[in-house]
Formats: C-alpha cells, sequence, structure tokens
C-alpha cells in the first residue's frame, strides 16, 4: 500500500459513509463491485455472479462478504487496512442468505448503484421487508467533493491525456480510416499511463455531427474536420476525459465561423466557475454564447457531467440542476456545436472548483488543429 493509494482511498473514508448512511435513514449499505465499493474500501473487485459485498450497517460492525477463491485479493487490497470482518463464502452457500443473518431485521437499504439487477433481485428475496433504495443517493455528497488527494489523481489522468492529443496529428491523414486512427490512440493511451481505455471516438466530416460517435471503417478525406474524444482510467482509479478537433488540410467554409462561437461559449462556461454557483448557470453561460450567434438547436447535450471514478458522475452541468457548485467538485465543460449531415465540433475540459474559481487540468491548445 503506497501512500498515494492512503491518501485517495483513506481509512476515515469508511466512517463517513457509515454516518451518511444513519443521516439518510438507512440501516445499511450493501456495496458490489464497481465505484462506489471502490470508492469506500480502495477494493476494485472484479464483477463477478458470486457475490463480493461490502455490508455496511448504520450501526453495528462493517464485514466484506468475499467469495473464497477472491479472499486473497481482497486481503491484498486497500481493504484490509479497514479492520472490517472478511466473510469468505464456500461455492455451496448461499451469500445473501449469510447477509440476511447477519444484519437482522431491516427497513431500509442503500444497493450500490451499479448493482447488478440478478444481484438487488436475489438481496429483494432474502431481505423481504426492506426498502432498497440506491447508495448513490448517501454517497454523492461524499463522492462530488474530491479531496486533495483526489484532485491530484484527476490532474495526473489530465496530463496523461494530454499528452494523446499532443500526438494525434501525427496520427491523422487522409486516406486512414476512423477505425485506424483509434488504434493508435488507444495504443498512446495505455503507453501514456492510464490502465484501461475507456473509450475512443473519431468523428470525421459529417461524422462528427454526432456526439457519441463510434469508429467506422469511414475514409478521412482531406479537408474534413474531425472530433477526437478520448479518455481512460488510470492505475489511481481515476478517469480522464478530453476532446480537441482537428482538420485535415483546412476546414470547408462556416466551419471556423462556428468553431469561433463555440470556443468563445467553452471559455464563458469555464470563466463561470466558482463556488455557489448552480450547475445549471454554468450550462447557461455555453448556450447562451451559442444561442446568440444563431446555433442554439445545433447544441444537443448539456455541458458537462461530473468525473472520478467513473467517466460520467454528478454533479451533472445541465439545465435544471440547481446544486451550487463547491470546492472539490470537478466536472467536464464540453458545448458542442453539430451540423446534421456536414460536419460538427465540441471542446471539452475537466474542471476541479477551487475556493475561488475553476482549474482546468486539460492544458492542450483549444484552437482548431489543423494537420
Amino acid at each position: 500500500m503506497t501512500k498515494e493509494s492512503s491518501d485517495l482511498y483513506p481509512v476515515a473514508r469508511l466512517a463517513a459513509a457509515r454516518e451518511a448512511t444513519a443521516a439518510a435513514g438507512l440501516d445499511a449499505l450493501l456495496l458490489t463491485p464497481g465505484p462506489d465499493l471502490r470508492y469506500v474500501t480502495g477494493y476494485e473487485a472484479l464483477p463477478l455472479e458470486r457475490l463480493t459485498c461490502l455490508v455496511l450497517p448504520a450501526e453495528g460492525d462493517a464485514f466484506l462478504m468475499v467469495p473464497r477463491l477472491e479472499l486473497a485479493a481482497a486481503e491484498h487490497s486497500p481493504a484490509s487496512r479497514l479492520g472490517v470482518e472478511f466473510v469468505p463464502w464456500e461455492e455451496t452457500d448461499d451469500p445473501y442468505a449469510a447477509v440476511a443473518a447477519r444484519l437482522g431485521a431491516v427497513g431500509r437499504v442503500g444497493l450500490a448503484d451499479r448493482m447488478w439487477a440478478m444481484q438487488s433481485l436475489r438481496f429483494r428475496e432474502a431481505l423481504p421487508g426492506a426498502e432498497q433504495v440506491l447508495a448513490g443517493t448517501v454517497l454523492r455528497g461524499l463522492r462530488m467533493r474530491k479531496s486533495p488527494a483526489e484532485a491530484a489523481a484527476l490532474r495526473e489522468a489530465g496530463a496523461a491525456i494530454d499528452a494523446v492529443h499532443a500526438q494525434v496529428p501525427a496520427f491523422l491523414k487522409a486516406g486512414r480510416t476512423e477505425r485506424e486512427v483509434g488504434r493508435d490512440i488507444s495504443d498512446a493511451i495505455i503507453a501514456a499511463g492510464h490502465a484501461t481505455v475507456d473509450f475512443v471516438i473519431v468523428g470525421s466530416g459529417p461524422n462528427g455531427a454526432s456526439p457519441h460517435h463510434e469508429l467506422s471503417d469511414r475514409v478521412i478525406q482531406a479537408g474534413e474536420p474531425v472530433v477526437v474524444d478520448i479518455g481512460g482510467q488510470m492505475p489511481s482509479g481515476y478517469c480522464s476525459d478530453s476532446t480537441r478537433v482537428y482538420s485535415v488540410g483546412e476546414p470547408p467554409a462556416g466551419f471556423l465561423k462556428y468553431y469561433d462561437v463555440l470556443q468563445r461559449a467553452q471559455e464563458a462556461a469555464c470563466a463561470a466557475v466558482r463556488p455557489g454557483v448552480p450547475c445549471e448557470e454554468i450550462d447557461a453561460a455555453a448556450r447562451e454564447v451559442i444561442a446568440a450567434e444563431g446555433y442554439g438547436e445545433y447544441f444537443i447535450h448539456r455541458t458537462g457531467h461530473g468525473i472520478g471514478l467513473e467517466t460520467h458522475e454528478e454533479p451533472y452541468i445541465v439545465t435544471g440542476n440547481a446544486e451550487p457548485l463547491a470546492p472539490g467538485f470537478a466536472f467536464s465543460v464540453e458545448p458542442g456545436i453539430y451540423l446534421p449531415g456536414a460536419h460538427g465540433a465540441r471542446i471539452e475540459d475537466i474542471l476541479i472548483c477551487t475556493e475561488d474559481g475553476g482549474e482546468r487540468v486539460n492544458h492542450r491548445p483549444r484552437e482548431l488543429v489543423i494537420v
């Protein structure tokens, strides 16, 4: 266990989660493999049909129900520092019944947001009198507000994905397919220090007008804009996500006009970040610039999403979200303009709300890069 991972996954987080569970009126949290479990314990457990579950009662001792064959992995994870009992179960045991027997009578339990339906239904059978709610309603306040160690992990992730964007111009050439370029980018994401590649979007020409375009065998043509949105997860567990736009040669008529609008919109939204500002006002700051120039109907998604152990998590930077920003909130600012059948553009940085503004963790140029 390194000091870095101890800072990222502090022992005190278990007590904070317990206090939040009690404050929410829940009797226990049931956390299966995924970001909720990793946030509380640091344990990146394998998501299997065999149940691994941290049981965190509002009162009483926590325990980790773990398949016997996964016990060694759990014991070598950061969860071993927490002082919780590890309860191994055998292949012929019923771990759901075992959890129910240990918990006793409970009225409300919080299930990990990414718990498999198969597991939540088994818990419903084992705890028939318990109302099930999302653990995210309990953990959101903790997970949204990044610690200094988490902020440092996001900066590291931002620097790693910036290093990949620095290489993209060498990959983009007329005559190559999006898939070929995407393969080079995937290799570069791992080489830059990521543990996994989460997504690679290379949207050339009209495909750039589809915000979540998948890689295709379309051949990139001279004179086409290309939207490159990429991200991965670092060994720390924390994620990167950044979008830049490139053009293979001079872009088509009209593109530079709306790209300039997009740059101003992204800058306006970033400049609006500070504690106390509602999330929806960051969205409005970008949307107003784009709408004023006549492109409002072509901005078809929210301005941003939170990021941490998941690429998309709370808070969401969208109309209707009045949650005020607070120091430690980390999220994307990524307005886009998409002209169907023609081309599109999106500029995305990750920001961390500070005591008096917003800190970008991505630092690649935001101007159109012509290759």
